[in-house]
């Protein structure tokens, strides 16, 4: 899909980049925005090549959540318009969390509201120091609702208790301390700190990548019990005999680097 409101690049070594370039508006999403994202990660989730996903903005801001044209006609919607206009931004989310490929947030100047769901979706998330987060709903009168899953998971139950009811404001070193995000840098810095992980996501096997995060939803608040026992040893067992399995202990016993490797 073309669009110069979602911009896509992918390089030779696989790393797919989506641009929400919608730098005058401070990348507020509307439905068309939301609908080119979810269909630009669906079809880099499907390509092959992808390696890992990065999500960035263009111009100040990351993303300051919902535009105010979209609000407006949000406004006048029933119930049901309402609902089926929340459903697409939670379709772009689910998307995002469980996108097949290692997914990282680049962050600038003002992540507010689903710009917040947006970080939280992503693998990991690097931020700039002068990053600044708000789940700014209740102030007007709205709640964090699609997004909430993805939020409480990333910085837990106490912290979305303060950040869901306040509304402040916080900075890159208290979207840290919570979880949020991974790592805060020097805006002058991101790309090198960008390059370092996926330097390190370019060690691992892609299949392994993705059934190490399908693993994780798969355990996560869970009991050990004998089923995730047993899910657990039947999930290492298929990738052992897998074709990359047998290839990464391959190359560890030869002392060589594994073919996924070659790009």
């Amino acid at each position: 899909m073309d669009s110069t409101s979602i911009l896509t690049d992918i390089r030779d070594d696989g790393i797919a980049t989506i641009t929400m370039n919608r730098a005058e508006v401070h990348n507020a999403f509307n439905d068309q925005v939301i609908a080119e994202m979810t269909a630009t990660l669906r079809r880099l989730g499907e390509d092959d090549r992808v390696r890992a996903v990065v999500l960035r903005a263009a111009g100040k801001s990351f993303s300051a959540g919902a535009d105010l044209g979209w609000m407006q006609r949000m406004a006048g919607y029933g119930r049901e318009e309402n609902l089926r206009d929340a459903e697409g931004l939670a379709e772009l989310m689910r998307t995002l969390n469980f996108l097949p490929r290692p997914t990282i947030a680049v962050v600038q100047g003002a992540a507010f509201g689903g710009g917040v769901g947006l970080v939280a979706c992503c693998d990991i998330a690097i931020a700039a120091e002068g990053a600044s987060f708000s789940l700014s709903e209740v102030r007007l009168g709205l709640i964090p609702a699609v997004i909430s899953p993805y939020v409480v998971a990333a910085i837990g139950e106490r912290a979305s208790r303060r950040y869901f009811l306040t509304a402040e404001r916080f900075a890159a070193d208290e979207a840290l301390r919570i979880g949020l995000v991974h790592q805060v840098v020097p805006a002058d810095r991101w790309d090198e700190a960008l390059d370092s992980v996926l330097a390190r996501l370019a060690e691992g096997g892609p299949a392994a990548q993705k059934a190490a995060k399908d693993l994780i939803f798969a355990v996560a608040h869970r009991p050990v019990n004998a089923a995730v026992i047993r899910d657990t040893a039947e999930r290492i067992a298929t990738i052992r005999a897998s074709s990359e399995g047998r290839e990464g202990l391959a190359a560890f016993l030869e002392k060589r680097k594994p073919a996924w490797t070659a790009r």
